[in-house]
Parts: C-alpha cells; structure tokens; sequence
C-alpha cells in the first residue's frame, strides 16, 4: 500500500495546528478518499458477545482484571441472540455486523456458540461479517472463515514504540502472528489502533506506516474516551482538530485502507464528526460500542450523506467480502427484509387492514450496554504488572454506563419485536 506522502511529510503535518491548514488537509485526504471510493461507504456495526474479567492489562479497558473500574459483565451470547442484534443492525443501516468478545480467546464450547452465531447472521441477513475474538490460530481462523466470516478485526492498538505502555501482558509480535493467521485462512484483516493514549506525534506517524507495512483491508481509528479507574483514565479527551488532523494523515498514508472511525468519536469530535468524515473516513461504527454508547444511526447516515455519499443498504452484502455499494456497482438481489416489512405496512394501510400497533414506528433496538450490560465492583484488583497506577479523573465525573437512549425510530411501520434483547 503505497502511501502518498512521506514520514517527513506526515512528521511536518503532524505539527500544524492552524485550522486553514488543517481545512487544506482535509481537502486533500477528501480528493484521495473520493478517487479511490467515489460515493461509497462501509458503515458497521457491533455486539459485544461476551464481557468481562478480561486477564490482560491494557490500560484503556474497564474490562481488565487491573482496572478498579466496576467490571461490564455477560457471558457468551447465545446464537439466536447474536442474530436479533444482526438484524436490528442491517434495519438501521449497517452494510457489516461485528461480533466482538472480550480477552485473547474463547474456549472450546464458547467457540462454537459463536461459530453457529455467525452461521445464523450469514444465513438470515445480507450483512458482511467480522469477527474480534483475540488472538487466534490459523486453525480457528480457518473455522471462521468456514462460518461465513469475511474479516478479522485485531488491533495493534500504537506504535511498537510504545506499545510497552499501553499493555504488557499481550506481546506485539502476537498481535502480528494473529494477523498473519488471519491472512494465511484467505480472511481479509482490520487492524487500526488508539489516538491519545499518551503517544507522542512522532510516534502516530511510526504507527501510520507500522499499519501502512502490515496493509490491512480496513482500519479503524478510535479516540481514547477515558475510563475511570483505568491507567489512562486521567486522560482529557484530545482536540478535536487535533483528531481531524490524524485521520487526514493517516489517509494520506494508508489510501486504499478501508478508514472507519469507532470509539470515543462522539466525545472526543462533537460537532467536527462531518469533517472528520470528509478528512477520508470510508464509515463509522454504527449506533454503540462495546461499554459506551455512540450515535443514533439516523445522525451516522445524514452525516455521510451531506457529502454526498451512499449510505444504501447493500443487496449484494453477502456476496462481496469486501464493502462497496458505489452507485451502479451492485450486483445480485437477495431479500431485503427491512423494506419487505415496510411494505407489507403501506399495503395493509392501503387496504385499511393495518393493525393499531402498525402505526406506530418501526423501532431497532442496538446492542445498547447501558442497559444490557450488568457491572460487578471488583473486591480486589492486583497490581498492574507494569506498576502504574489506575487513575480517575479529577476535573469531571463519568457515568461508566452512559444514559439510556431510547430506542431509534427509523420509518412507518408494524413494531418488529425480539430484535435486541
């Protein structure tokens, strides 16, 4: 993946903070994202399967075993659950659908739930499918491949040169092995990382071109958003020009990557998210995220749209591992179900048979954790091996579990009930 500008470049970039230059840069990061992708997008969403009493140490984790913050608990979904999240998630837009479980494995038996998980999301939704389960063999890479799984989600999360402080438990050389295995089973990869973390400029730049050597299809970009009682939980959020600057650079750097932005964007960019899309994201991680709650996917779609990009649903979502619904590149029909039960709906309506509980709006309920998670307080919490302290913001107090935001109401139509739980 050649990237378009130089380390010394993207070390002179990284340095701007004018924000005419950094609205110039953008420009330039759009003119790539737009040749390379036209009006595409890639918009994802996830469902954390399994939480909780995570072994490692990574200092950005509620879910570490070394975190004093309240640990966000379930066990493994069973697979007819991971399916009433698929669905919930292909009716508010998503083109993929990530199923993502804490810690570096699963065992045997929690393995084969999420294989069949995965079956059932493969035979009842047109999304693209990816799987984050830690590291992994190429065996059980090839066992998801097997599944129906297209992508392998395994972050390298900074620069090696700063990787020791972000976690010690998990090697960054393992972190390369799995994703070598992801690649020799024919999955395609996705691997991104962490901005604000404590790294240094110099050090986002080595990570932009550490990502640019190991050429993954997709890389997701999240913002820190600091957790209480974590190692970077004292942490402010970073500048939001500060962020548009990374995401442009990183374009320029990797620019036939797949970019999506994921956690921590709706704290950290507030209203600069629609120029953080034009700085070259390709998408966004759709409605919640693993701890934390994100957008509304109405917001996520106008956001893309008023740069006049494509966010329609992908008939052909289960045909082509890699994402594009550009406009007259689709090909293949399967159903879709969302716009099947809309008109269902405007037919009874037509005929005066509608129900009195169809006129209400259809209503998608998201992975939601702040209500579908249950938080345990730890009684004792070892030392990080490390010996940092976990730290607790001082100047501002956080909710760990967010507000709960009701349901979304996406178009006129019968209520779909079971979908989420």
């Amino acid at each position: 993946m050649p990237p378009l500008i130089t380390r010394e470049e993207a070390t002179r970039l990284g340095e701007i903070e004018d924000h005419a230059q950094i609205e110039a840069l953008v420009e330039r990061a759009w003119a790539a994202r737009v040749e390379r992708f036209a009006d595409s997008t890639d918009m994802c969403s996830l469902v954390n399967a399994k939480s909780g009493g995570c072994a490692e140490d990574c200092g950005f984790c509620a879910q570490s075993r070394f975190a004093e913050a309240e640990t966000p608990m379930h066990a493994m979904m069973n697979p007819e659950q991971v399916l009433e999240h698929a669905r919930a998630a292909e009716a508010a837009g998503a083109h993929r659908f990530c199923m993502v479980t804490q810690g570096q494995g699963l065992s045997k038996r929690d393995f084969e739930k999420y294989l069949e998980g995965v079956r059932l999301v493969g035979e009842h939704t047109n999304l693209k499918r990816c799987a984050s389960i830690g590291h992994m063999s190429q065996a059980r890479a090839a066992a998801l491949r097997e599944a129906g799984i297209q992508r392998v989600h395994h972050n390298v999360e900074t620069a090696a040169s700063y990787y020791d402080e972000v976690t010690t438990t998990v090697r960054y050389e393992g972190r390369l092995r799995t994703i070598q295995a992801v690649r020799e089973a024919g999955l395609e990869t996705c691997v991104g990382g962490i901005l604000n973390l404590g790294e240094t400029r110099a050090q986002r730049v080595e990570m932009a071109f550490e990502l640019a050597a190991i050429n993954p299809t997709s890389v997701p970009i999240n913002l820190l958003n600091p957790r209480s009682g974590t190692k970077f939980g004292d942490r402010e959020l970073i500048d939001p020009w500060e962020a548009v600057k990374w995401i442009a650079i990183f374009r320029l750097v990797l620019p036939e990557a797949l970019f999506r932005l994921c956690g921590g964007r709706v704290e950290n960019l507030g209203e600069l998210q629609p120029l953080a899309v034009k700085a070259g994201l390709n998408g966004v991680m759709m409605g919640n995220f693993l701890t934390t709650l994100g957008a509304e996917p109405a917001e996520d779609r106008a956001m893309f749209e008023q740069h006049g990009l494509n966010v329609a649903r992908q008939p052909d979502n289960a045909v082509n591992a890699r994402p594009d619904n550009r406009s007259g590149w689709l090909s293949g029909e399967t159903p879709d179900v969302v716009q099947e039960l809309l008109g269902e709906h405007d037919a009874g309506s037509a005929a005066g048979n509608a129900a009195p509980d169809q006129e209400s709006a259809l209503r998608v309920r998201l992975w939601d954790p702040s209500t579908q998670l249950r938080y345990r307080a730890k009684r004792a919490v070892p030392p990080r091996p490390d010996g940092s302290p976990n730290s607790a913001p001082a100047a501002r107090s956080r909710d760990e579990r967010g507000p709960r935001r009701e349901d979304s109401a996406l178009a006129p139509a019968a209520t779909a009930a079971g979908w989420g739980d």
